[in-house]
């Protein structure tokens, strides 16, 4: 076995340079050789346009040398070693390998086929109503692994002057709290107004530092406000509703989970079908048959 590097290490680079300026000029030539050849390792031959990608204009000639010659001999050396195997491996190691092989290439081409077919026959919209009864079949299956919470917060500086006003209109939050807020949020360091939306409590630990597993239970109940403060500054709560560990999970929290199974089985039995349609018209087109004992 041997390697052959066709072009020497003196005019290397310039030759692979004219090379690749040259290929893509090349009008009408369609196989590789025409766009030159690198090196050789028994019958295997790297070409030009192989190592092209690799390359950019942004690249020095110094760098650009590097990455082909290491390419180079990154190529020859997994040549050189397949071929070792092949010789040194037994007849039967390699008949298995083979079949993996075919049998992976034979996977990758039906699974990107029949996901191209699913994913186009198979329709995407999920009705309120729709997940509404999954949820209602399904929802003892939803249990919180951890408590949620609807919140309201605030996290004030520490040399903020009218906490009391805040505060109040955190808690009432009629509309014209909401636009005295909203006038003067800018002075906030951080601040969450969608009281709609659960928050696992470990999201809400990480915004409100002083809130603990410790003191959660302290803090965190349906319809309570608190006051917490360290170095960085004052954050002030006022929470809505409370949903504890193993209660069923709301259907607004899980809905986005609902929607992919849903979905998903929607594609598992779309791809069943399909399975048996391309049976049943092989079959009816004599394409496929099943050989067995006659009776």
């Amino acid at each position: 076995m041997q390697i052959k590097i066709v072009y020497s290490r003196i005019i290397f680079l310039g030759l692979v340079f004219s090379l690749l300026i040259l290929l893509p000029t090349a009008c009408g030539l369609k196989n590789k050789e025409a766009g030159g050849v690198l090196a050789r390792v028994g019958q295997n031959y790297l070409y030009v346009e192989d190592v092209a990608p690799l390359l950019s204009k942004n690249l020095s000639d110094q760098d650009s040398a590097t990455i082909v010659s290491n390419f180079i001999n990154n190529w020859a050396a997994k040549q050189l070693l397949l071929e070792k195997a092949r010789i040194n491996l037994s007849e039967e190691k390699l008949a298995e390998f083979d079949a993996l092989v075919a049998d992976y290439k034979a996977d990758l081409y039906t699974r990107a086929y029949k996901d191209a077919l699913v994913w186009k026959g198979t329709d995407s919209t999920i009705s309120s109503s729709q997940l509404r009864s999954f949820y209602e079949k399904e929802k003892e299956n939803y249990k919180l692994r951890e408590r949620i919470v609807k919140l309201r917060f605030i996290q004030l500086p520490k040399q903020f002057l009218n906490k009391k006003k805040v505060s109040s209109s955190l808690k009432s939050f009629s509309v014209k709290d909401k636009l005295y807020l909203d006038s003067i949020a800018v002075q906030f360091s951080k601040m969450n107004f969608n009281d709609s939306l659960w928050i696992g409590v470990s999201k809400v630990i990480k915004e409100i530092p002083p809130l603990n597993r410790d003191n959660e239970n302290k803090y965190l109940n349906k319809s309570q406000f608190f006051e917490l403060e360290d170095a960085k500054g004052l954050y002030l709560a006022m929470i809505l509703e409370v949903r504890d560990v193993n209660d069923v999970a709301p259907l607004s929290y899980v809905e986005p989970t609902l929607r992919q199974v849903l979905l998903n089985r929607r594609k598992l039995e779309y791809a069943r079908k399909l399975n048996a349609e391309i049976i049943d018209e092989a079959i009816k087109d004599k394409e496929f048959e099943i050989y067995g004992k006659s009776e």
